[in-house]
């Protein structure tokens, strides 16, 4: 009759504790195990696409994930923020001018995001670019202020 010993309530409560603390441990570890194997895709890295999908000399809008996506006539990419960088309305890229407006104070931007027209004094800002395994992939944690345009910011495959 030793395997029937009488359970008391405290003791009941105490076991089924430890049980779910156990498995919520187990939970967090297994989590922590398959987020560091996933290392490749940081959650602050958008994927934007393949790169064969994108056609040289065209900008692509991705205004939910705040930019454009410059594909320049050489295949290299910016990633060019829709901030406008005088008072931060969001600019609109004008197909038919080739250029970026801003609708609240009409400064204007080229497609490498210079200053065309103030009031705004700088150029647009930049997400950097990481190109892995043919795939684009945009940091949009880190915009890069940046005054004017250089060629050493384009990223190309």
């Amino acid at each position: 009759m030793n395997f029937l010993k009488k359970i008391t309530r405290r003791s009941f409560i105490k076991k089924g504790i430890i049980a779910i603390v156990s498995l919520e441990l187990i939970y967090l570890f297994v989590n922590l195990l398959r987020k560091s194997g996933d290392a490749q895709t940081p959650a602050n890295l958008f994927e934007a696409g393949d790169i064969d999908l994108f056609e040289k000399g065209k900008v692509y809008p991705y205004s939910s994930e705040l930019f454009y996506l410059s594909c320049l006539k050489d295949g290299g990419f910016l990633a060019i923020s829709t901030k406008c960088t005088h008072l931060g309305c969001t600019v609109n890229f004008q197909k038919k001018e080739d250029k970026f407006l801003c609708p609240c104070h009409a400064s204007a931007f080229n497609k490498h995001g210079e200053v065309l027209a103030p009031p705004a004094t700088r150029a647009l800002d930049l997400y950097p670019i990481t190109i892995s395994k043919n795939k684009i992939w945009v940091d949009t944690s880190k915009p890069q202020r940046r005054n004017k345009y250089d060629q050493s910011q384009i990223t190309y495959a």
